[in-house]
C-alpha cells in the first residue's frame, strides 16, 4: 500500500494568561505561550505542540517545513533525521529543539492516525496507565489557595504524589521554604508521597543542608537542588540527602541527556517530549536512562506525554503541572483526566488523541 507524501506544515502561537500571578524559585510569569504545529499528507493532519515562545512559529514554517515536506507520512525518523540536519547552523539547543519538538510529535500524531492507532499502540505499550504527580505549589501562593489544590490533588483526584515549588528568591527565603514544606505535609497526610523543586535556585552546601531539614516531612522527589548545568553539584547533593534528585528537564538532545547519566547527577532523569527533539528523541532518552539503571519522568504537557510514557518500561511518573492542565483542558478535544492518580490513553481515539479547539483558541493567538 502506498502512503502519502507530507505536503504542508503550519505552526500558530497562544498566549494564555495564567489564573493569577505565579513564580518559582527563580523565575515570576503572567502567561504561558503555546505552539502548535500541523502537519498534513493526504487530506489528514497530525497535531503537536510545544511550549516556548512564538518565534517557534517561523521555524516551523520555515526550514522546518522544507527539510520535511515530500517525505512518507510513515517515515517520521527520516523526518526528524532531516530536520536536525536542517538547523545545523541555527543552533540546535532551546527554540529550534522546541519547535522541531512540535514537529515531531505532529509527524507521530500524523502517522498514527493514518494507520488508525492511537500512538501508544503504535510504538507498543507496556502499560494501560500512566502514573502523574500533581505539580504547582507556586511561591506566589498563600496558605488558602496552596490548601485548595493540594486537596484538589489529592481529594477530588486522588493523587498519591503532589510537588511544591521552594527556593524562593533564589533561596534566599529557606525558612519559608521548609514552612511551606510542612504546611504541604500536613495537608495531604502522612500517606502521600510529597516532591519539592528549587528550579536550580540553591547553592550545593545550602540544598545539602534543605534536604537534611526536609528529611523530616518526608520529601521523596528533589527537584533542581542546584541548576541543572552543575552536574557535579547535583551528584554532590545526591550523595548526601535521602531524597532522590531529579534534573534534565532542560535537555534539548541526546548528548546532554548521556552528560548528566555518566556523571551520576541524578536518581531519576526527567525529559521533556516539547523541548528534548520530540517524541523520536523522547524514546531514545528514556533508553540512555534505562542503559543505566534509571527511571525517566515526563517533564509538564501531560497530555503530550501520556502516549510516549505508556510505551518505555522505565517510567517513574509524568507531571501533571497546573498551567500545562489548564491549557490543554481549555484548548484541545480529547485531554485526558487524572482520577486514580493515572492518564490512560484511550484507545478508541487514533494519533494522540487530541483535537485543537481552534474557536476557543483564536482568542489567545499571537502569531
Amino acid at each position: 500500500m502506498d502512503y502519502p507524501a507530507l505536503d504542508r506544515i503550519t505552526a500558530a502561537a497562544y498566549e494564555v494568561p495564567t489564573d493569577q500571578p505565579e513564580a518559582d524559585g527563580t523565575l515570576a510569569w503572567s502567561s504561558t505561550t503555546l505552539v502548535v504545529a500541523h502537519v498534513t499528507a493526504g487530506g489528514q493532519t497530525g497535531i503537536g505542540y510545544t511550549y516556548a515562545s512564538g518565534a517557534c512559529v517561523p521555524l516551523i514554517e520555515g526550514p522546518l517545513a522544507a527539510a520535511v515536506e515530500g517525505h512518507c507520512v510513515l517515515d517520521t525518523g527520516a523526518a526528524w533525521q532531516a530536520m536536525v540536519r536542517a538547523v545545523r547552523n541555527l543552533g540546535r539547543p532551546g527554540l529550534v529543539s522546541c519547535a522541531i519538538s512540535a514537529v515531531d510529535a505532529a509527524l507521530w500524531d500524523l502517522k498514527a492516525i493514518m494507520l488508525g492507532l492511537p500512538v501508544s499502540r503504535l510504538l507498543g505499550m507496556t502499560r494501560p496507565d500512566v502514573p502523574v504527580y500533581g505539580s504547582g505549589g507556586f511561591t506566589t501562593y498563600d496558605e488558602p489557595t496552596a490548601r485548595a489544590q493540594l486537596e484538589r490533588w489529592t481529594g477530588e483526584w486522588g493523587i498519591p504524589r503532589v510537588k511544591i515549588k521552594i527556593g524562593e528568591s533564589w533561596g534566599a527565603e529557606p525558612a519559608r521554604d521548609l514552612a511551606r514544606i510542612a504546611f504541604a505535609r500536613q495537608v495531604i497526610g502522612p500517606d502521600a508521597e510529597l516532591y519539592v523543586d528549587a528550579n536550580g535556585g540553591y547553592a550545593r552546601k545550602q540544598a545539602v543542608r534543605m534536604g537534611h531539614a526536609m528529611a523530616e516531612h518526608g520529601v521523596r522527589w528533589f527537584e533542581e537542588p542546584v541548576s541543572s548545568d552543575d552536574l557535579d553539584g547535583l551528584r554532590e547533593v545526591r550523595d548526601h540527602v535521602a531524597a532522590d534528585v531529579a534534573a534534565g528537564e532542560y535537555g534539548y538532545d541526546l548528548v546532554y541527556f548521556a552528560r548528566m547519566v555518566d556523571a551520576g547527577a541524578v536518581d531519576c532523569l526527567q525529559a521533556d517530549v516539547t523541548r528534548c527533539g520530540g517524541i523520536t528523541e523522547w524514546l531514545r532518552a528514556a533508553a540512555v536512562a534505562a542503559a543505566r539503571g534509571l527511571q525517566v519522568s515526563g517533564h509538564c504537557a501531560p497530555n503530550l506525554h501520556a502516549h510516549v510514557a505508556a510505551a518505555v518500561p522505565n517510567l517513574r511518573h509524568l507531571e501533571y503541572f497546573h498551567d500545562h492542565v489548564r491549557i490543554e483542558s481549555m484548548l484541545f478535544d480529547g485531554a485526558l483526566n487524572p482520577h486514580g492518580g493515572a492518564l490512560r490513553p484511550d484507545p478508541a481515539r487514533p494519533g494522540l488523541g487530541l483535537t485543537l479547539k481552534a474557536p476557543d483558541a483564536e482568542r489567545f493567538r499571537i502569531a
